[in-house]
């Protein structure tokens, strides 16, 4: 058995997998990149994350029995290395309280873009508000996400995976999954809102 860690634990089964690990890992290898760097926040420590990932993968490989969930196993290494990551470089490995309120909480982007009504007369308010956005925009949205909430938006909604798939990569309860999407959905709202106020994509307070 192997955990998230990369680590191999006792091999209770025989054979090993039938693809080499090189083929595997640069199948994986785009995917897995985005994910450190949207993780990180920044390049050069996501190409470090990569690499600690791929190693501590491909000494584990051989125990590797289900082939089919190496995408998951992948980014549950990448999630374990940078927390690693984090305490090396003497950060604080990111935590949160889902006890106490967030004022993200009760913020609607589509109840404000209806009171503000940016795009007068439009019949798609929401999709013109997105378009505002090039990806280097949502990049920076992202990044002011709390890391906590970020990662399970990240995984569901950029690389397709189920919440129980998401849960289980981030070594968390399906519950604690879910409330920490709706959070990160809550402050990626927010935080488009305010990025497109901040930086003169949309006026606000005018008399139409």
């Amino acid at each position: 058995m192997i955990d998230a860690t990369g680590q191999a634990g006792p091999d209770r089964t025989a054979g090993a997998p039938a693809r080499p690990f090189a083929g595997v890992a640069r199948e994986h290898l785009d995917g897995l990149y985005g994910y450190c760097v949207r993780l990180t926040s920044d390049r050069t420590e996501a190409e470090d994350l990569v690499q600690d990932t791929l190693l501590r993968a491909m000494r584990a490989y051989p125990q590797l029995r289900d082939e089919n969930s190496v995408k998951g196993w992948l980014f549950a290494i990448a999630t374990n290395g940078w927390r690693d990551l984090c305490r090396a470089r003497g950060r604080e490995v990111p935590t949160v309280s889902l006890d106490g309120s967030d004022p993200d909480d009760e913020f609607s982007l589509f109840a404000t873009l209806a009171i503000e009504d940016p795009f007068p007369y439009s019949d798609e308010l929401h999709l013109d508000f997105l378009r505002l956005f090039h990806d280097e925009d949502v990049h920076e949205v992202f990044a002011r996400i709390n890391p906590v909430f970020r990662a399970p938006l990240i995984l569901t909604t950029i690389h397709g995976f189920s919440c129980k798939e998401a849960a289980g990569i981030l070594d968390v309860p399906l519950g604690t999954l879910l409330s920490r999407l709706h959070r990160g959905r809550k402050q990626l709202e927010r935080g488009m809102w305010d990025y497109a106020v901040n930086n003169g994509l949309v006026e606000v307070g005018d008399e139409p």
